[in-house]
C-alpha cells in the first residue's frame, strides 16, 4: 500500500462529507417550509455512502478504499401535522402538513459530518508531515 493512497481515501471521504453537509443544510433550510419547490411538503433527505476501491484497488493485498455518495434518498417517515386552521395551506380539518425534518437529528448529523471532515483533514496533514520528515532524513 502506498502512503499516497491516504490522500485519495481522505479526499474521497471529504468530498462525501461535504455532500452530506449540503443535504443537512437543505433539510434545515426547509424545516419550517409548508411547501417545497414541487408544490408538495418537503421531505427530509438522507445521504447513502458506499465503499469504493482506491486507484490501486486491483491489488488483492491492498485493503485501502475510498467512499462516495451512492445516492440521496427521501426520508419516508410520516409528515408532521400541525393544527393551525388559519394557515392558508390548512386542510378542511385545520391541519397543515409540515416537513418530516427533525431539527435535532439534523444538527447531530451536521456535527458528525463536520467532525468526520475535520478528522480527514487532520489525517492528510499528519501524512504530509510524515512524508516531509521522511524526505528530511537524508539531509
Amino acid at each position: 500500500m502506498s502512503l499516497f493512497n491516504i490522500f485519495t481515501v481522505a479526499g474521497s471521504a471529504m468530498t462525501a462529507q461535504n455532500q452530506r453537509l449540503n443535504v443537512v443544510a437543505s433539510n434545515l433550510a426547509n424545516a419550517d417550509s409548508a411547501v417545497s419547490s414541487n408544490g408538495q411538503p418537503y421531505r427530509a433527505k438522507q445521504v447513502l455512502f458506499m465503499s469504493i476501491p482506491s486507484a490501486a484497488g486491483t491489488d488483492p493485498n491492498n485493503a485501502s478504499s475510498g467512499v462516495k455518495v451512492s445516492g440521496v434518498v427521501e426520508d419516508q417517515s410520516p409528515m408532521k401535522l400541525i393544527y393551525e386552521p388559519t394557515h392558508p395551506m390548512a386542510n378542511e380539518e385545520g391541519f397543515v402538513t409540515m416537513p418530516n425534518v427533525n431539527v435535532v437529528e439534523e444538527m447531530v448529523d451536521m456535527i458528525s459530518a463536520s467532525r468526520s471532515y475535520q478528522n480527514n483533514v487532520d489525517m492528510m496533514n499528519t501524512a504530509k508531515t510524515l512524508l516531509l520528515k521522511t524526505l528530511s532524513i537524508g539531509q
